[in-house]
């Protein structure tokens, strides 16, 4: 059995890309049935964030290539040539190392951020509920869940606050200056929006407007910073009222279009809307950046004030490296334990075939009357001619094909 993950993040693509390819709580549950239909595929789990889709999967062939590169395209209903260029696939050890990353921070846009690890826990909950998930897949994933924690303990990747949510907060900072006299309205109740309302509060923003398809979970939020909660649908009736608009829900399709932001800027007299829009696929109808008096940004366009925050977490990050890499050589350890195991299992159900066999031969023989010396002399050379003859002629063979180690390995299982 083997590892691999395969898929599209931001490393590789944009978010016109990664949107396309986004995986709803709706249908990530048929997205890990489907997977699991494809040809070697045995376990899989479906990690879909604004940054990221990525598939862990564990296979029992070696198509793992052809699945991997073929399988998105084929269930996002994409052109090949238009995804392929965007695609990763990585197997075994650099596999692992890879999801270790991902849990501790190390790979998101914003490095060391935590909200991944939450993500991936959700990832592994919902494979787990859907029955993709075996005794690999469940190694792996508690094994980076531990990874996580350690890294978290023992560097300080952590130690500052630093997230897209922090990033979108800081660049309405230097667009406005002071927010006490400002408004934001946060569309959502995710932990994204969570995190910016936090971030909002601590830097005295003057006013928040919660909006969210669930009444009862913007209020709950809103409720924590003072904050006023409104449905969905009576967005438009709000938007003249924010100077900040921060957005991150799982919606399938726009929740703001060009005509609703034109007449808020009417309203407004035009005075500037800074917006940022953190959803996969995006809130925010990107035609709306060419509006005069807005100023939107998307999480690729927070990378220049990510990239400023992210330097306090390098030498934090390359300690995280050295643990990842040790832990990495230790789940490929195990791995290869099972290889022993499965192994050792083969070799003894051979054995025993071969052992049972002959011993019934032998009763045959004892029932008819047979000398029961000369039977169990027999049965004797049997058995030993049975379980060194193929070892014999591979051991020839290597000997002729100069295979020294495999000589010196034979010598050294059996004490010889």
């Amino acid at each position: 059995m083997s590892l691999s993950v395969f898929g599209v993040n931001h490393n590789t693509a944009p978010v016109s890309i990664r949107e396309k390819v986004a995986v709803n709580s709706e249908k990530l549950n048929h997205s890990l049935k489907n997977l699991l239909e494809q040809d070697g595929i045995e376990e899989a789990v479906v990690l879909s964030t604004c940054n990221r889709t990525e598939v862990y999967c564990s296979f029992i062939n070696d198509k793992h290539n052809d699945v991997a590169m073929g399988w998105m395209h084929q269930y996002f209903e994409l052109e090949q040539k238009d995804l392929k260029p965007y695609q990763f696939v990585l197997h075994e050890a650099d596999a692992v190392r890879h999801l270790f990353r991902v849990a501790c921070g190390l790979d998101s846009l914003v490095l060391g951020e935590p909200q991944i690890l939450g993500q991936l826990k959700e990832a592994y909950r919902s494979a787990c509920e859907a029955g993709s998930v075996g005794k690999m897949l469940n190694k792996l994933l508690q094994h980076s869940f531990s990874v996580a924690k350690r890294v978290r303990t023992d560097t300080a990747i952590g130690s500052s606050p630093v997230s897209v949510a922090f990033a979108a907060v800081r660049l309405a900072q230097q667009v406005f200056g002071d927010l006490g006299d400002k408004t934001a309205l946060m569309i959502g109740a995710g932990d994204t929006i969570e995190l910016a309302s936090q971030h909002f509060h601590d830097n005295q923003l003057g006013r928040m407007i919660v909006a969210n398809r669930s009444i009862d979970r913007a209020q709950i939020l809103a409720s924590r910073f003072n904050g006023y909660a409104i449905p969905l649908k009576e967005l438009p009736d709000h938007l003249a009222d924010a100077d900040i608009i921060i957005s991150s829900t799982a919606s399938q399709l726009p929740i703001l279009g060009k005509g609703a932001v034109e007449r808020a800027l009417k309203q407004r007299k035009r005075k500037p809307i800074f917006m940022v829009d953190i959803a996969v696929p995006r809130d925010i109808e990107p035609e709306i950046s060419k509006l005069n008096d807005v100023y939107l940004y998307t999480v690729d366009d927070l990378q220049s004030v990510i990239e400023e925050n992210q330097r306090s977490r390098q030498t934090a990050a390359l300690q995280a490296d050295e643990i990842i890499l040790t832990e990495t050589r230790h789940f490929m350890d195990w791995m290869q334990s099972l290889d022993a195991v499965s192994t050792i299992q083969a070799l003894r159900e051979n054995i025993f075939n071969s052992q049972n066999e002959l011993v019934s031969k032998a009763k045959q023989r004892l029932s008819k009357g047979e000398d029961p010396e000369q039977v169990i002399d027999a049965l004797a050379r049997a058995l030993t001619q049975k379980f060194t003859h193929t070892p014999s002629v591979k051991l020839r063979e290597a000997t002729l094909d100069r295979q020294d180690e495999l000589i010196r390995t034979v010598r050294e299982l059996f004490d010889l």
